[in-house]
């Protein structure tokens, strides 16, 4: 991939923060597109794909449409919308909590369970490919960005 300088056709940038903050989202972007081009096989967008590892990570246990989107990567993405299309694939049922009338619930279905464990393959020889450091080095950057998030 090369120098981000190299990349954007950038000669320097103003300080180191400056270049930090640019790097962290050409980086997001390269992430972003190299995962759809995996996901489009499937006919998934990555917040699709959000939303079935969450409801799979239940383990069962129906959730709402507001749990989901408390725990979506992508904070601006419309969780209600998202369900709504998977359940068009059949991916994740829609029904009405018993305890509460107002409430709906939400789960995978068996259909959804199987995409991901065919994506399961895909994604992490796409984890091991495009990220080009040793096991001490994530654990390093895994802090340092927890560390930046403060």
């Amino acid at each position: 991939m090369g120098s981000l300088e190299e990349a954007i056709k950038q000669k320097e940038f103003k300080d180191p923060y400056n270049k930090l903050v640019v790097n962290i989202l050409y980086t997001h972007s390269y992430l972003v597109s190299a995962q759809n081009g995996i996901l489009k096989p499937f006919d998934l967008s990555p917040e699709q794909y959000n939303v079935l590892r969450i409801l799979r990570g239940q383990n069962g246990v129906p959730t709402t449409v507001s749990s989901i989107q408390d725990r979506m990567l992508n904070k601006m993405s419309n969780a209600s919308r998202l369900v709504d299309k998977l359940k068009a694939k059949q991916l994740v049922e829609r029904r009405e909590c018993p305890s509460d009338r107002r409430q709906v619930d939400i789960m995978i279905t068996d259909k959804g369970l199987i995409i991901l464990n065919d994506l399961q393959t895909h994604m992490e020889g796409f984890n091991n490919q495009v990220i080009n450091l040793t096991g001490e080095e994530v654990g390093l950057l895994n802090s340092l960005l927890d560390k930046l998030r403060g």
